[in-house]
């Protein structure tokens, strides 16, 4: 009877851990840095490619939305350091604060919206956070 209980829980442990591992791939956070680390490849189809159907339909072609990106957003497209802050919402839509430090050593608050599209997360929007007393 104690080694099934062990067994049952070690299943359990290891059902638990390969569900965690799965889940990871499809994290807003996950989403983002893959974006980013594409812009940093110069790969704009691929950036493109986490862009919601929204974004998607708005700028109509990968290389319209890398030129957006490097002329509005230079710290997304090159950025030195990136950490991930707070989040919050629920349910299709999600907000994502992540903080970017760009080539000159400057820092950039950025609110990513998330939305569900189909079974994984898109990015819907990146909106500057203006930093107070600036």
């Amino acid at each position: 009877m104690k080694n099934l209980l062990i067994s049952c829980c070690f299943l359990f442990l290891s059902v638990g851990a390969a569900a965690a591992q799965t889940d990871t791939k499809d994290l807003p956070e996950t989403i983002i840095q893959q974006q980013i680390d594409a812009f940093l490849a110069d790969d704009f189809d691929r950036a493109f490619a986490f862009a919601s159907p929204t974004i998607q339909g708005v700028f109509g072609s990968a290389p319209r939305f890398g030129a957006m990106v490097k002329q509005g957003y230079p710290m997304v497209w090159r950025p030195a350091d990136v950490r991930f802050l707070n989040s919050d919402g629920a349910g299709e839509l999600r907000r994502q604060n992540v903080l970017v430090t760009d080539q000159a050593g400057r820092l950039h608050l950025l609110e990513y919206e998330m939305i569900r599209s189909g079974d994984s997360w898109r990015i819907n929007g990146v909106r500057l956070v203006p930093q107070v007393g600036a």
